[in-house]
């Protein structure tokens, strides 16, 4: 296994999502019934529509579409993160039931994630960090092997194992949850980890819905840095004040 990268596919969403959208919207000023308003909208352009609805925030009908990521070359420290958005449904492969030991890799040692300002500090260090993780790998398969194998001793086992260590997981969220979500993890602040993430499946849903999301990122900008005092000031004057960049976006 070794050293992973971050891999993300959008692996389902709402079919049209932005007229479902637009439906759930319409049906809250119309006097039509369903039928009626699906024939209105299908097949029609709604962009200008929907640019005003998402102009007035209104958000409620957005949360109509959602979307399902696979998510594979991330970090135990980073599922610790995401799972705090809890306006989401994950499936995350399991420390306790899947073996991490050496003899069922490649290269013997499990799958982690190398930090970039580890990389940045050249071959010499990498090596360092790639020698403690095969160290982890060597206590592991110790206490997988003293405690018996199998499902009981997996679940002891990897307590020796560190955040580094890589998993995968299928994410779902709608349209409004992600929204709040690129606010958040676009943000030159959050965590270069998930930053990355969030990054890559804004750019995923862009291609699907880019009315829905064309203004989705970090949350400088749509306006002032939410940040206050902690803004990281690179599209911001000392006051927080707009200077006309954008070198927060991704």
């Amino acid at each position: 296994m070794g050293a992973k990268k971050l891999s993300v596919t959008l692996l389902r969403y709402t079919p049209n999502p932005q007229e479902i959208v637009s439906m759930g919207a319409k049906l809250c000023y119309s006097p039509a019934d369903i039928e009626e308003l699906k024939q209105g909208i299908e097949g029609k352009n709604q962009e200008p529509f929907l640019e005003r609805l998402m102009e007035f925030r209104h958000l409620s009908p957005i949360e109509h579409a959602s979307f399902t990521f696979g998510i594979e070359g991330v970090s135990r420290s980073l599922l610790a993160q995401i799972t705090r958005h809890r306006i989401a449904s994950y499936s995350v492969k399991s420390q306790r039931y899947v073996s991490e030991a050496g003899a069922a890799k490649e290269d013997g040692v499990f799958g982690y994630i190398i930090p970039p300002r580890i990389e940045a500090l050249g071959q010499e260090a990498v090596a360092v960090f790639q020698s403690q993780m095969a160290q982890a790998q060597e206590w592991y398969d110790y206490w997988a092997g003293k405690l018996g194998n199998g499902g009981s001793a997996y679940e002891d086992a990897r307590f020796v194992l560190p955040n580094a260590a890589e998993t995968k997981m299928l994410v779902t969220m709608n349209a409004r949850e992600l929204l709040h979500f690129f606010t958040l993890r676009c943000c030159n602040r959050a965590q270069w980890e998930i930053r990355a993430l969030a990054q890559e499946m804004l750019r995923l849903v862009k291609e699907v819905a880019p009315v829905i999301f064309e203004t989705a990122g970090p949350g400088c900008l749509r306006g002032p840095c939410p940040e206050g005092k902690m803004t990281c000031r690179s599209a911001y004057g000392e006051g927080g004040e707009i200077s006309g960049r954008r070198d927060c976006g991704p």
